[in-house]
């Protein structure tokens, strides 16, 4: 079980914050490329189940699987996107996407008048204490296949 990369757009597509702890294999483009190729899929996606829903979406997209990892997403009101990608033991981290909104992005983010929260995230105590909450997690192991 583990967690491979986080990824937090804002509501414009624009990524705040990137980090990865147990990604195997690199996707042979830049990292702009590969935010602009995921902010692009998830808004497809989310577009698409919101029409091919007969019920209302209240929560929208959750997640979805590929053979060789689960993609979790988490929208806030405000519209910033959270996209954690794990291996596909882990069958749900909506909670854990939630708390690092709450208590981590909030508290060390928007409570931090030093902080920009429209540009790339460069706080230090936020990676740090992102950091220590996703390696705490009961599903990270350091040493995934």
């Amino acid at each position: 079980m583990t967690v491979h990369n986080l990824y937090i757009f804002d509501r414009n597509g624009s990524c705040l914050y990137y980090n990865e702890w147990n990604r195997k294999k690199q996707a042979g483009i830049s990292k702009e490329e590969e935010f602009k190729l995921m902010y692009g899929m998830l808004f497809s996606i989310r577009s698409f189940v919101s029409k091919m829903s007969p019920l209302d979406m209240k929560e929208g997209f959750l997640s979805f699987q590929t053979s060789r990892y689960r993609l979790h997403y988490y929208e806030t009101p405000s519209g910033l996107r959270f996209v954690m990608n794990t291996d596909l033991s882990v069958s749900n981290a909506r909670e854990t996407l939630q708390h690092i909104y709450s208590n981590l992005y909030v508290e060390y983010i928007v409570k931090n008048p030093v902080c920009d929260s429209t540009h790339s995230l460069d706080s230090e105590l936020f990676s740090s204490r992102l950091d220590a909450f996703i390696r705490a997690l009961p599903y990270y192991s350091p040493r995934a296949a």
